[in-house]
């Protein structure tokens, strides 16, 4: 007997994205589900730059996938992404990025995995590449995807099957908004995160399946790196205030790490035992990270890495560390609202 398929909303935030969109939507373009199941709501954030022009054009050339774009007053992600859940028709929501490129058939295994009963959220790993053609760019990428720069973040790492806390983008059935509510706008990162905790905390699951696959676009430069870290440290610390038990080692390093370098470095104006443990906490870390770089410079036969490996571990360590304890301090006279 055949199994009827269900109908599939492709979510999208988007804010200036003109660099990346189109691969996106080629992308949507060549997914093996069939096109009469899909529609996709891409949630601008009223982008100044050519991104509405370039998603025009495609809509005009390619008039067979259901594609509109709507308008994200908010401005910030889980705004964008509730803008859209309230446009979606679908039985199954898949909630995609602009700077993403799934699969081809990224949503056929993901309907797929519904259909099984695995996991009420299901995603999928990333192949992370370079955001350009550039040394630092194709540094960033492959410290984003090593172990000192995911941690235990099972969707970078490329694992086996398994249940997880939570997968970058997701499916779930739009039913389960009824259940737990939509994504926190007062959030303005780490709203997956949080959505995936208030899942499991339902009793709920999050299925992590290494076949549902995407390429991920990573940050382009240092500049950008750091930002983006900041941001996600900065608000790390808001969501473990709601959600103390999901805290993870890996998160907890980046902030002793920076805070003990900052402690140490104070006080070797005074003490020298200091200056002694200030001096090995930081040739440790920093052996460490250069024998990590000489050996993927040597693996990948990239000399670049010798260099740009650390330098962007060690952007991406400082800023997310800094990022935490700014909010925690910042959070002491600021009481952030329940969502």
């Amino acid at each position: 007997m055949s199994i009827t398929l269900p109908s599939v909303t492709v979510i999208v935030p988007c804010f200036n994205e003109q660099a990346t969109i189109q691969r996106l939507l080629e992308a949507l373009l060549k997914q093996t589900y069939p096109h009469e199941k899909m529609d996709v709501v891409i949630s601008d954030g009223k982008s100044t730059d050519n991104t509405r022009n370039i998603i025009s054009t495609f809509i005009a050339k390619h008039p067979d996938l259901k594609l509109i774009v709507i308008d994200n007053p908010g401005g910030t992600i889980p705004s964008a992404l509730n803008e859209a859940l309230d446009q979606a028709k679908g039985e199954i929501i898949v909630r995609l990025d602009a700077h993403s490129v799934p699969f081809p058939d990224y949503i056929e295994r993901s309907v797929s995995a519904h259909q099984q009963g695995l996991g009420d959220n299901v995603g999928g790993v990333w192949q992370i590449e370079a955001g350009e053609d550039k040394w630092i760019a194709r540094s960033i990428a492959v410290a984003a995807a090593h172990p000192l720069g995911a941690g235990d973040a099972q969707y970078r790492l490329t694992p086996a099957p398994r249940y997880v806390d939570t997968v970058p983008f997701g499916s779930f059935r739009k039913e389960l908004i009824g259940r737990i509510g939509r994504f926190d706008e007062s959030l303005l990162t780490n709203e997956d995160y949080e959505f995936n905790a208030r899942l499991r905390l339902a009793g709920s699951k999050v299925w992590l399946d290494p076949s549902i696959r995407s390429i991920y676009y990573s940050r382009s430069s240092i500049p950008q790196l750091a930002r983006q870290y900041v941001r996600y440290g900065f608000w790390k610390w808001r969501m473990l205030q709601r959600y103390p038990s999901t805290l993870r080692w890996r998160q907890a390093l980046p902030p002793i790490f920076v805070l003990s370098l900052i402690l140490l470095s104070v006080l070797s104006l005074w003490l020298i035992p200091c200056r002694y443990a200030l001096a090995v906490l930081a040739g440790v870390y920093f052996l460490i990270l250069g024998l990590a770089g000489l050996n993927l410079a040597v693996h990948h036969k990239k000399a670049y890495l010798l260099i740009g490996f650390p330098l962007a571990i060690v952007t991406m360590h400082s800023a997310w560390g800094l990022g935490f304890l700014w909010s925690m301090i910042a959070s002491r006279f600021h009481t952030p609202k329940n969502g």
